[in-house]
């Protein structure tokens, strides 16, 4: 399973989704990408990489990166940190890209860069990686 996880600049919520995937599912090839440029080539927001160390996930090895055209076609589930990526995503996606492009959660994981709740957005996103997981190994095994 290829996933790439979502949001606005990819240095908060979508490095936290992409390090929770990995612990949650190691054999996955995971990675994180953000809409916009404005931070790429930075590490993640230091107090989002505090949070994510709390639950013993490392974020200091990430760069932020914005989403590449042939992403919509290397990964096979693109998950959007909330509606308002998803639907950038979905105006962004080539009429034959391959990807399943979904919510990271059933509802909005808000944005801590904003909201200033990083262990609140860290906790959603830890229980929506598990639950990714689970959803999508009931499904490869039918």
């Amino acid at each position: 399973m290829k996933v790439l996880v979502m949001c606005l600049g990819n240095i908060c919520r979508s490095p936290a989704g992409e390090a929770a995937l990995r612990a949650a599912a190691p054999e996955w090839e995971i990675d994180s990408a953000g809409l916009g440029d404005w931070h790429a080539g930075d590490p993640p927001y230091r107090p989002m990489q505090d949070a994510a160390r709390v639950e013993g996930l490392d974020l200091s090895e990430q760069t932020a990166r914005r989403i590449a055209a042939d992403d919509f076609y290397k990964y096979d589930l693109i998950l959007a940190m909330d509606r308002r990526v998803l639907s950038e995503l979905a105006k962004m996606r080539p009429d034959d890209g391959t990807a399943d492009i979904r919510l990271f959660d059933r509802d909005d994981v808000p944005d801590p860069y904003y909201t200033r709740d990083f262990s609140g957005a860290m906790d959603q996103i830890m229980a929506a990686a598990r639950r990714i997981v689970s959803d999508r190994t009931a499904l490869l095994r039918r």
